[in-house]
């Protein structure tokens, strides 16, 4: 009788030990499944005071300074994010002394696809000296070419505005650039208008 209680103990210890681990196992599993995602959305780098720089041929391009950078490189689509604030200066071959810039209060640069966007308080200042201000401008590196749908408030090297109430788009050297739904306030004195000829 001592054995068959004790044989039967060493199998409801057996059973009960299985039952643990698979409950162990399976708990394990879920949390797994449920945070997956999350465990890789997070930075891989935090840059403080940082400083980014692209060349092409040896020629600065581009030049984006922000207090401080993520960069989530653990995901597809990696990208960077500039929660407080960055500024990006970009440079011309012909005028590399003179380069234009956009600040915001947010950036946001995916990566792989070289594609900006900018948000918050945006001010752009051009190679000529044209300024724009809107809140979010989105940049297509690839494509060459910016774009909003925000309201701009363009001013000139003339020092007319203009208030171009559904956004731009526009070569990102903007020596080419479309305004939607324009009014604002001309300066005709400044204005060159072609005179007939004689």
């Amino acid at each position: 009788m001592n054995l068959i209680s004790h044989k039967a103990f060493k199998n409801i210890a057996y059973l009960f030990s299985c039952a643990i681990f698979f409950i162990l196992t399976s708990c394990e599993e879920d949390l797994t499944k449920l945070n997956g995602n999350d465990n890789k959305n997070f930075p891989s780098q935090v840059i403080h005071n940082a400083v980014i720089i692209q060349r092409d041929s040896g020629f600065i391009t581009l030049r984006a300074t922000a207090p401080i950078i993520e960069k989530y490189e653990l995901i597809d689509s990696q990208y960077t994010v500039a929660r407080k604030g960055m500024r990006i200066e970009f440079f011309d071959k012909k005028k590399p002394k003179n380069p234009g810039n956009i600040t915001a209060n947010f950036a946001k640069i995916y990566d792989y696809k070289k594609f900006y966007e900018a948000r918050g308080n945006v001010k752009i200042l051009t190679s000529e000296g044209q300024r724009f201000a809107t809140q979010s401008v989105f940049w297509d590196q690839n494509k060459k070419r910016i774009y909003t749908r925000d309201t701009v408030y363009a001013t000139m090297e003339d020092g007319s505005t203009m208030v171009h109430a559904n956004g731009m788009t526009a070569k990102d050297d903007f020596s080419e650039y479309k305004f939607f739904n324009n009014s604002g306030d001309l300066d005709v004195s400044k204005t060159q208008i072609a005179q007939p000829r004689p």
